[in-house]
C-alpha cells in the first residue's frame, strides 16, 4: 500500500440534520454518521433547539431519547431523514427552517459534539 493510499480520506455520501429540543428530546448518531457542525437555534434570546449537521458515510441510525420523566428511547434509520448533497445545502435548509431573515431568530455555532 502506498503512503498516499493510507492517508486518503473517505468522503461522506451525504449530509443529514439531527434535531434536539432541550427538555423534550435529544438525538444521538451511531453507525456511519459523524457530527460535522453544531448550531443552537435561539429565538428572542431563548434556546429552542440544537441542530447537528452530520456526515453520513453509509448505513447509520439515530437514537431519539425522550427527556421527560419515564421517557423512552427509539432507534431510527437515517433513511427517514432528508438528505443533502453537501454541507452548504444542509446549512441553507437550516436557515430556511429557522427563518434566518427574522431578526429575532439566530443560529449560533458551538463546538461540535452530540446534540444536547
Amino acid at each position: 500500500m502506498s503512503a498516499s493510499a493510507s492517508t486518503q480520506t473517505i468522503a461522506p455520501i451525504t449530509y443529514v440534520i439531527l434535531t434536539s429540543k432541550p427538555g423534550q428530546y435529544r438525538t444521538e448518531p451511531f453507525g456511519k454518521l459523524a457530527p460535522a457542525e453544531t448550531w443552537d437555534y435561539v429565538y428572542c434570546g431563548r434556546h429552542l433547539a440544537t441542530f447537528v449537521i452530520a456526515e453520513l458515510y453509509g448505513e447509520a441510525r439515530i437514537r431519539v431519547i425522550d427527556e421527560s420523566e419515564g421517557g423512552s428511547v427509539n432507534d431510527m434509520p437515517t433513511r427517514f431523514l432528508e438528505k443533502f448533497a453537501n454541507r452548504d445545502a444542509a446549512f441553507a435548509a437550516l436557515q430556511i427552517l429557522v427563518g434566518a431573515r427574522d431578526q429575532d431568530a439566530a443560529l449560533q455555532p458551538r463546538p461540535t459534539a452530540l446534540a444536547s
